[in-house]
């Protein structure tokens, strides 16, 4: 983001606090205005200083947090209020009930933020789905996938129980394959070291396999020269490989069951403008055949419908990236105005898309997008 976006964001966000300190505070004693502004100070700073690469990632979640718990429910006692000062002209009663329950508003979304930042993050779920395709080989009716995605692994440094807990719950469901597609960390490539011994652990009867997503690439980094990033993608690499995991970059892999197979195909982070396609679809699939059963680990759902959709004959494909925004309400996430496809399963003309909504997050937040397992069953039939 520019840093006349970040500017332009700082102060919308101190629209609400200049509203409450001129309807209820510019007439109290100087230190209590000076205590209100301060969590707003050091927002403005700490975004106007972020895209330099100034800030620490500590303090941006630090600076995310407050916006959650400090300018959410401040807009909400805002709007709420200003609308009770409009009902106050024809009822002062009105105005008293309305800001009473604008400050009880405020402080229900002040709960779900810290509830969001605190347990919605940790609060992991086993998802089970089964997928029914015609053309699948006998021998794979039951397969047991297990698709683990967006895992970022740098938000666990402090809690190192979360990912101890993953491997064991999915190495509990003792799955034919597990998958992982994509954004193994946030920014760099030394975040996967302190959970290595642990994420090395995951144990399938035909093994881990795995691709890259946007964040696995380096780009949100800052670096001395231009190669840095081309460096940490290389370190992640080597990284993930000594996991015991097979990555595939551009390639496929055959699965045998008896005389049967299906083949998984991994390619390089392909999705919407503004990131650059990374992977090279064409070049995965190559040397597989019309009869081979495909599964696609392609991070970004959007990918389904610019390459794969009625351009191949792949039954299957495997998404993660969206995260549904970490925000999700029953089946609404704000998320589904950017994606056509952004949880779940979707299926069109025999062909399927499953996006997970992840485990993980850049910044440390869920309310509702709880972080998934998703446990993925083949069958034959209809």
């Amino acid at each position: 983001m520019r840093p006349s976006l970040w500017l332009t964001f700082a102060c919308i966000l101190a629209l609400p606090d200049l509203y409450i300190w001129f309807v209820y505070l510019r007439k109290k004693k100087l230190w209590k205005n000076i205590l209100f502004f301060l969590p707003l100070i050091f927002v403005i700073i700490v975004a106007v200083l972020r895209p330099f690469g100034i800030v620490s990632a500590v303090l941006t979640k630090i600076l995310f947090c407050l916006l959650l718990l400090l300018s959410l429910p401040k807009i909400a006692f805002a709007i709420g209020s200003f609308i009770s000062i409009i009902i106050g002209i024809w009822s002062k009663n009105g105005r008293r009930v309305g800001e009473c329950i604008s400050l009880g508003l405020a402080g229900v979304v002040f709960l779900l933020m810290l509830y969001a930042c605190t347990f919605g993050r940790m609060r992991m779920v086993e998802k089970e789905q089964q997928l029914t395709f015609s053309e699948l080989p006998d021998a794979f009716d039951g397969y047991r996938i297990v698709q683990i995605s967006d895992l970022h692994v740098g938000s666990y440094r402090d809690n190192s129980h979360f990912v101890k807990d993953l491997v064991q719950k999915i190495n509990a469901l003792h799955p034919d394959v597990i998958v992982f597609t994509g954004d193994l960390v946030n920014m760099k490539a030394d975040e996967v070291e302190p959970f290595s011994d642990i994420l090395s652990q995951l144990h399938a009867k035909d093994g881990v396999y795995s691709v890259l997503g946007n964040h696995d690439y380096g780009t949100y980094a800052h670096y001395k020269d231009p190669a840095g990033s081309a460096r940490e993608t290389a370190q992640l690499i080597a990284n993930e490989k000594s996991l015991g995991w097979q990555l595939l970059i551009d390639e496929h892999r055959f699965v045998h069951r008896d005389s049967d197979s299906i083949a998984i195909i991994g390619v390089g982070d392909i999705g919407k403008p503004p990131l650059p396609p990374r992977g090279n679809l064409k070049k995965a699939i190559n040397g597989l055949d019309d009869n081979t059963f495909e599964v696609l680990l392609s991070h970004d759902p959007s990918h389904w419908r610019m390459e794969v959709l009625q351009k191949t004959g792949i039954e299957l494909m495997l998404s993660g990236h969206t995260h549904a925004m970490q925000f999700k309400v029953g089946n609404f996430s704000p998320v589904k105005w950017m994606y056509d496809e952004w949880g779940g399963l979707y299926e069109e003309n025999g062909q399927k898309l499953f996006v997970s909504l992840g485990l993980g997050g850049s910044m440390p937040f869920r309310l509702g997008a709880t972080p998934e397992i998703n446990v993925l069953i083949l069958k034959k039939g209809k």
